[in-house]
């Protein structure tokens, strides 16, 4: 702010000064009153993620930009106020590649002799080079001996996934995690290329996209294989257009996730999931799917799981999802006044609670506390339910909702019985979300066996995220192994997970 000295004296130009900063105040306050409400207000059952982040991202932006606005004032004003220092909101990972930039001040004295050192001030900000692209030139000498005939010597050629093509195991890594990761299309990251002078077709790349896929086919293969074996799983499925052959127009396939994460009760096995492609919707692809698994399946309401109930071995039990549950009721509370609905709503909200405060415990434990503080809660909620429908048409809105909950109550209450079973669904509805924003991004898959593609690859994306692993160097390192011949017997070794400790 300008020191009330330095104030101009022109009656009109104080007015402006005074009307500019009254104007970005109340631009400034408007902007943190829209961020608190995006931030803590209620948020619909609706909402996409991505367009709340953007929302977000769009208030800060603007945020940041009034604020700059008040600074660039300040620093043309012949007195500054003395501003508090930001402070850092994490430090920069050790890992990252130091620069070091030492600015040397005049060390000659007035008095003739050289100041020495007594200390140092160092900062360290983040910089970011663009993508770099390199030409890797491989040379194989020829050896002859002089003495006599035995024959020209020559290192053999590396094996590469691509042979006597262009790129290298790094290069094949980048174009995938950009595709499959960062949601880049194929044509999208051919215009980055050419902006660097290197022309790809963007058919080019996708045969490259395509010989990965195959590549990494086994090491799908094990991971779903490894993911069956356990006896307690997720699963959901997602809409996954496809454009129709010989029409111009998509058709509606599916993305299936089997999913696995035992963190929440401190299991052994490593979280992972594994997407398949099938072309519709019918129970027999979750069935085809789930051959070869027996154990506890954690599922939505949709009723094509059913058939998994009808095995003559009856060896997978469903467990269902508390959070539709709480969304049919939810969704009944946005239309107007309903507080049977509310009543149901604050029950589930006492579930959520005592699951809150379980996290981390071992499934004993788990299953322990629930019987003493969650079994008293669904019996009352049975009660409730029964009474509930009993006073209400079974055709009104909160009718439906209910009749929802009594039609997989059992499901829904299996988790008292078992602490492995999670409340709800949401660990694989959360691998879903990035095949949902590449599903945007791209429009549609072109066919039925580059959606097969993009699951393999997905796949192992989505789970090097679930073991915090970093996906370039996850496939660049099992790309590269995969060319040098690994034995397909040790292919467990290029799981995520088992990568992970090799590195």
């Amino acid at each position: 702010m300008t020191a009330p000295d330095e104030l101009p004296n022109d009656i009109a130009e104080l007015k402006a000064i005074i009307r500019a900063q009254q104007d970005q105040n109340a631009r400034l306050e408007a902007l943190v009153t829209s961020f608190k409400k995006a931030l803590f207000g209620a948020k619909s059952e609706k909402i996409d993620p991505a367009q709340y982040e953007l929302e977000l991202e769009d208030i800060e932006t603007a945020i940041a930009l009034v604020e700059a606005e008040i600074d660039g004032d300040e620093r043309t004003a012949p007195v500054r106020s003395v501003k508090p220092r930001q402070t850092n909101r994490g430090s920069l990972p050790k890992h990252l590649e130091r620069v070091e930039m030492v600015i040397e001040p005049e060390r000659s004295c007035a008095c003739g002799t050289e100041r020495h050192v007594i200390g140092e001030d160092v900062s360290e900000r983040l910089d970011i080079v663009p993508a770099q692209f390199r030409v890797i030139v491989t040379r194989r000498p020829k050896y002859a001996c002089r003495s006599c005939e035995g024959g020209i010597v020559q290192a053999p050629a590396p094996a590469h996934i691509i042979a006597g093509g262009m790129p290298t195991e790094a290069t094949l890594a980048h174009v995938l995690v950009s595709k499959y990761a960062d949601h880049l299309p194929l044509y999208r990251q051919a215009q980055i290329y050419s902006r660097q002078g290197i022309d790809l077709d963007r058919s080019t790349l996708a045969a490259w996209v395509g010989k990965s896929a195959f590549e990494l086919t086994p090491v799908y293969e094990a991971l779903m294989a490894d993911l069956k074996r356990s006896t307690k799983l997720f699963m959901d499925e997602t809409t996954a257009p496809v454009l129709a052959p010989d029409r111009k127009k998509t058709k509606t396939g599916y993305f299936w996730a089997l999913a696995r994460d035992d963190r929440p009760w401190n299991g052994d096995d490593p979280p992972g999931v594994a997407f398949t492609y099938a072309p519709g919707r019918s129970g027999q692809h979750a069935e085809n799917i789930l051959s070869g698994f027996s154990g506890i399946l954690q599922v939505d309401g949709y009723a094509g799981y059913n058939r998994l109930l009808k095995r003559p071995t009856q060896d997978v039990k469903l467990a269902y999802c508390w959070a539709h549950a709480r969304r049919k009721l939810h969704d009944v509370t946005q239309s107007g006044e309903a507080p049977i609905a509310q009543e149901g709503l604050a029950q589930i909200q006492a579930l959520y609670r005592i699951e809150k405060d379980l996290r981390g415990l071992s499934a004993d434990q788990r299953h322990t506390e629930r019987q003493e503080r969650s079994k008293p809660i669904i019996d009352a909620f049975a009660l409730w339910l029964a009474q509930s429908r009993a006073r209400l048409s079974g055709k009104s809105p909160t009718g439906e909702a209910l009749k929802y909950i009594a039609k997989y109550w059992g499901g829904l209450c299996l988790f008292l019985d078992d602490g492995r079973i999670e409340l709800d669904n949401n660990p694989v509805e959360r691998t879903i979300r990035p095949i949902a924003l590449n599903r945007k991004n791209a429009l549609f898959a072109g066919h039925d066996a580059g959606a097969q593609n993009w699951a393999i690859i997905a796949s192992l994306i989505e789970t090097c995220k679930l073991n915090g692993i970093e996906p370039h160097g996850y496939l660049y390192g099992t790309l590269t192994a995969i060319a040098g011949g690994h034995k397909q017997t040790d292919i467990n070794q290029l799981l995520p997970w088992n990568y992970a400790k090799n590195v």
